[in-house]
Formats: C-alpha cells, sequence, structure tokens
C-alpha cells in the first residue's frame, strides 16, 4: 500500500488525504436545530445569541437503544461551555447508545429568566415530538447539566408541565417533564451562601424579587415527581461549592425519589468529563452503571417484577451471605440482596434470565469478611424471572468450592 501511494503521486496522494478528512469531518458533524424557527418567545433580535439551538449527536444504529439527553453545558449563564460540558459528552453516550442533544440557550445579560426554562422545555418536547424519526423512545429522555447548566437542568427537574394538548404547534403538546437528570458540580440555589453569585445575577440581574429566588433554588422545589438523579461534584471546589448537590440530593432524599450523589475528594470545578483524572474520570464509569441499573441503555422495554425466596447450605438456611442476580441481557441491571437466616428479597428487578451467585458470610467467626467469604453457587444456577409478580425461589448449594473474594 505504502509503495502505491508513493507510486501515485503526490497530487494524487494529496487529493487522497483531503477527501478523506472531508468525509470525516461531514459524517462527524451534527444536525443543527432552530428550536423556534419563526423566533423564540421573548426574543429582543434575530442574531444568533437569539436562536436557541439543538446540535443533534446520534449513536450508530447497530448501538441505538432509544435513549436520549438533553445536556445544558455551563457557563455561569453568561457563555457556554460548548465542547467539554457538550459535545464531548454527547460523543460519549454516543459510545454507549444514547442519542445526545447539546442545547444552545439564551444568555444573560441579554436575557434572564424563565428564558434559558423555556429553552430547556422546548428542547426535551422537540426530542419527544421527533421521537420515532430520531429513534428515540419519547419516555426515555433525560436531562444533563454542569454548573449553570446544572442549575438548569435541576429546573426543568422541577418546573415542568404536561404540555398543551390542544396547542397548534405539536411541540407544544408534548410533556416538558425529564424522565431522568444527571447534574455535575451544578449550581442549585440562588438563595443559600453556597449560591453561585455570578449565575443568579445573569439569570435574575441585580435585585431580584425574593419569591423568585425562592422559586429558582431547586432544593426547595424537589417534590415525589421530581425524575430520578445522579450527582456528581467534588468536596473542593472552589467555584460551586459542594453544598449545592448535598442540597438537592437531601431534598431529593426526603421526597424518596431515587438519587445517587458522588462526591470526591478532590478536583476543580468544570473538568467535563476528567480525562486527566484517574479518580475524578471515574465518574463516567459510575454514571454508566447508573444508567444501566435504571434500564436506560437497553433496547428492550424492561419490565419489572420482584423476586424473593430461601437460600440453604449444605441443607441448611444459609445464615448469612450475598446473592446476585446477573442478566444474560449485558444491557439489563442486576439484582442484588443480602441472605439473612436463609431469606432475600429484591423488591424491584427487570424480568429475565439472569445467573446466580451466592457468597457464604455466616461461616467464619467471629465476623465475615469479604476477603473470607466463601463462593458456594458453583456457577451453574440460573433463574428465569416471569414479569408483573411474586417469584418465589428455593436455592439449595454444597460447600465443594474453593474460596473467591
Amino acid at each position: 500500500m505504502t509503495d502505491w501511494l508513493m507510486r501515485s503521486g503526490a497530487g494524487l496522494l494529496c487529493g487522497l488525504v483531503l477527501g478523506l478528512l472531508s468525509a470525516g469531518v461531514q459524517a462527524a458533524e451534527p444536525e443543527v436545530v432552530v428550536l423556534w424557527p419563526e423566533g423564540a418567545p421573548g426574543a429582543v433580535g434575530k442574531e444568533d445569541v437569539d436562536r436557541p439551538e439543538l446540535r443533534i449527536y446520534l449513536p450508530a444504529k447497530e448501538k441505538a437503544n432509544g435513549t436520549a439527553v438533553v445536556i445544558c453545558p455551563g457557563g455561569g449563564y453568561r457563555a457556554l461551555a460548548t465542547d467539554h460540558e457538550g459535545t464531548q459528552v454527547a460523543r460519549w453516550m454516543n459510545e454507549r447508545g444514547v442519542a445526545g442533544f447539546v442545547l444552545k440557550y439564551r444568555l444573560g445579560n441579554r436575557y434572564q429568566h424563565p428564558a434559558p426554562l423555556q429553552d430547556v422545555q422546548r428542547a426535551i418536547r422537540y426530542v419527544r415530538v421527533n421521537a420515532e424519526k430520531l429513534g428515540i423512545v419519547k419516555d426515555r429522555v433525560g436531562v444533563m447539566g454542569f454548573s449553570a447548566g446544572g442549575h438548569l437542568a435541576s429546573t426543568a427537574a422541577t418546573h415542568f408541565d404536561d404540555g398543551q394538548k390542544d396547542a397548534k404547534d405539536a411541540i407544544d403538546q408534548q410533556s416538558s417533564r425529564p424522565d431522568f437528570v444527571i447534574l455535575g458540580y451544578p449550581v442549585i440555589s440562588l438563595a443559600e451562601s453556597y449560591s453561585h453569585g455570578g449565575s443568579r445575577k445573569a439569570l435574575l440581574g441585580d435585585k431580584p424579587d425574593e419569591k423568585l429566588v425562592d422559586l429558582l433554588s431547586n432544593e426547595r422545589q424537589v417534590t415525589s415527581e421530581t425524575p430520578p438523579t445522579f450527582l456528581f461534584h467534588t468536596a473542593d471546589d472552589s467555584g460551586v461549592p459542594v453544598e449545592n448537590s448535598l442540597a438537592f440530593f437531601a431534598a431529593l432524599r426526603k421526597a424518596k425519589v431515587p438519587a445517587e450523589l458522588h462526591v470526591f475528594e478532590t478536583g476543580p470545578h468544570g473538568v467535563g468529563l476528567a480525562p486527566g483524572s484517574k479518580a475524578l474520570s471515574q465518574w463516567t464509569a459510575l454514571l454508566e452503571t447508573w444508567l444501566g441499573q435504571g434500564g436506560w441503555l437497553t433496547k428492550e422495554e424492561l419490565k419489572a417484577t420482584k423476586v424473593s425466596g430461601t437460600v440453604q447450605s449444605q441443607g441448611k438456611p444459609l445464615r448469612w451471605g450475598q446473592i446476585m442476580l446477573i442478566p444474560e441481557n449485558s444491557g439489563y441491571p442486576s439484582g442484588f440482596a443480602m441472605i439473612r437466616s436463609g431469606k432475600f428479597s429484591i423488591p424491584e428487578i427487570a424480568a429475565g434470565t439472569y445467573r446466580v451467585k451466592v457468597w457464604d458470610q455466616g461461616g467464619v467467626e467471629p465476623l465475615p469478611t469479604i476477603e473470607n467469604s466463601e463462593r458456594i453457587d458453583n456457577g451453574g444456577v440460573q433463574l428465569q424471572l416471569a414479569p408483573g409478580g411474586d417469584n418465589e425461589v428455593s436455592l439449595s448449594f454444597r460447600r465443594d468450592v474453593s474460596k473467591t473474594p
């Protein structure tokens, strides 16, 4: 191949390379959609900054699983970190079969509330109304945001409506409630001492009405209808204090909304995917696990069920141990429970086929540890869990395998 290229001449080589590069660039360019072609509500002009847009990044068809995420980059409501908190994140999502929609929303001082909220709500509605064309499932549309974009995403999660069913615009007929939420080092409160003053000023002005400040302090607006949420932050974030994520997580817990929070010991504000940090970059793996456990990474519609039962070892109830159900379908969430006095229960799991792993932690005195737990399942047991009801199982094992961690 090298000899052929050398013989073909510099002109042909240059043309071939440029052609390939051009094709690559074209393939990588996202589709850009103007959310209000006739002009956004409250628009003060017709310039680029007056036009909210979505940049659409779709996964390869063989990877696509029907899940979508509207991504809100940060920037203090004055700028947009569209690359490392937008495009790079959308590409990461694409590799996992998720469609990414990077939002260009309106910014201060030219625009203040409610313009950014209108933009993100419009984006969620747009994805839903175009779901079939985009290969999206309408009830698998999440929202994600970083820093001030995290405030916008959390605002979308706590201020939503079901749509106007009689609206002439089909987009306005769609619900603006996201199905799940992902927040990276977000601004949450506009009222507390740990609020980000720059974001508050850009969004609400110098002397905002206190009722509006309260309304957009999103830790105060969480209800049981707020979607399941994943958060990550660093403990020493000097830009947006970690108390923002702590407050939102506490509010989610109080409202009994499923939530997961990861606080890393150290790391600067605005890290995006954090590829340069061995520790902090782990947040993406944690997110992928969370998305998988929520059923967002499988193409199939998951049917909920539950399973409970008994576990015996050597003919006696297993005093203390752990059971894990590993799905045959890699896109399904796994199941896990403690075994106490021979009994276990997993109240929510997807129907399907699972491989069983069981560890005996009760045969070690005085206290069992993971290092001396004994794997007793022999690796060959499978369970078929039926949808829509109780799955009662009885498992019995012999201790004839070596200890494993």
